[in-house]
């Protein structure tokens, strides 16, 4: 028999399930839209060398509908797959004191149950002058949040370490090996010359605030309501560093590393394929230079590549067909899923840049080998009423750093002629 207790939650999944169903049906069905004008757009061309404007206006309307299906679709999918806080396992007696004394001071600034614990623990919280550590539940839970919206941080590999900066050996001359029979005399051979990459990490903030009846309503889970408020922010601001970040406290952005042609490929570099046009597709076969992209990655690579792009380059090559007369982009296969670009996913980076001349809109490879994120232990937490009363700020902070690990693991498409810079 169900519960009081559970049978509004039962019901609201329900009711996100459906909704998941019927969004996902919807873009579906404007794809199939999608497809047929374009179709007949590109009829259109064939027997007339130009499209009809209002043709191509209906293509770009139902495409600009596809992208906001999409995120729509995205958002429902995230909601459905947000685990309640505090509901994997039962907390351990430690872990419940420490996140009854945690509640109690973002309720009412109560310190004395913090620090208490910190007399048990040196290194569970920074005093009230640089905030305190929140419990590991809503620490890990950020962290699975920043995954599932972070479009870098979904496909990189991360990293939590507990010192400033991560270094990274590499070899930069491997051991030397050599061929020799059974009984032949083995000369010695070179050992390896390693290097270092450094992968230092930044302070990433928020700066949410609450009203003393939020915080005074003892029905709101301030847990969630922490989570709730940092994930947007956190993501969008790690998500630009990740792609364009400079370095200076921040992380740095795999498009801000030197870009060379791929036939001059060299380490701490970047390779890139051109598509011979300044800005554009070339006008015949251009779905060749995304052929081209793909196969500037190694083989090894590849098995775990994918598309890096924002919503307006999507929407360009969304109208690309093979040979076959097959399109290239393919809609996700189910809700919360990926959309496929030649059989590889494709991921959605607003921070890319549009398709412009000397512009990298496109990046391809495998970026859990590619991209590295470190996270530094901890997200703290200070309380501040006095700011900007009436209202309770609370900032938050975390450290993040970033940077390429491996650079033979991405590519560029590059929208310009051959040869340049």
């Amino acid at each position: 028999m169900t519960s009081i207790e559970t049978a509004p939650e039962i019901k609201s999944a329900g009711a996100d399930h459906a909704a998941l169903a019927d969004s996902f049906d919807e873009f579906m069905g404007a794809f199939e839209a999608f497809r047929e004008e374009n179709d007949r757009r590109l009829s259109q061309i064939e027997s007339r060398k130009s499209a009809d404007v209002v043709t191509v206006e209906k293509v770009d309307r139902i495409s600009d509908a596809l992208d906001r299906q999409k995120r729509v679709l995205d958002e429902l999918a995230l909601k459905r797959a947000r685990p309640a806080l505090g509901r994997e396992g039962v907390l351990s007696a430690a872990a419940l004191e420490r996140k009854e004394a945690f509640e109690s001071y973002m309720r009412s600034g109560d310190e004395r149950a913090l620090r208490t614990l910190e007399t048990k623990d040196m290194s569970y919280g920074s005093g009230p002058d640089g905030g305190y550590l929140v419990p590991d539940t809503i620490e890990a839970e950020i962290g699975r949040r920043l995954s599932a919206i972070s479009p870098i941080r979904a496909i990189a590999s991360v990293r939590q370490v507990s010192t400033a900066v991560l270094k990274k050996p590499f070899t930069v001359i491997g051991p030397v090996a050599s061929w020799a029979g059974e009984t032949d005399a083995r000369a010695k051979t070179n050992s390896p010359v390693l290097d270092q990459l450094q992968f230092p990490t930044a302070e990433l903030y928020a700066l949410p605030a609450a009203t003393p009846s939020l915080l005074d309503d003892a029905v709101v889970d301030l847990e969630q309501w922490i989570v709730g408020e940092v994930e947007t922010a956190f993501a969008e601001k790690e998500t630009a560093a990740f792609v364009n970040g400079d370095g200076d406290d921040k992380p740095t952005g795999f498009l801000q590393y030197d870009q060379v042609a791929e036939t001059s490929w060299a380490w701490e570099k970047i390779g890139f394929v051109d598509t011979g046009v300044d800005g554009a597709f070339p006008a015949s076969h251009p779905s060749d230079k995304l052929v081209d992209l793909v196969y500037a990655l190694k083989a090894g690579y590849r098995q775990n590549a994918h598309f890096v792009m924002n919503r307006k380059t999507q929407g360009a090559i969304r109208k690309f067909k093979d040979i076959d007369g097959n399109y290239l982009w393919q809609p996700p296969a189910a809700p919360g899923g990926r959309a496929m670009l030649m059989g590889f996913p494709l991921v959605e980076a607003e921070d890319m840049p549009d398709i412009a001349a000397g512009a990298a809109p496109i990046a391809f490879g495998d970026f859990q080998r590619g991209y590295l994120v470190v996270d530094r232990a901890g997200v703290r937490v200070l309380r501040d009423p006095y700011s900007a009363k009436p209202y309770v700020l609370f900032y938050i902070t975390k450290r993040v750093g970033g940077g390429v690990q491996d650079f033979d693991a991405i590519k560029l498409l590059k929208f310009g002629s051959a040869g340049e810079p």
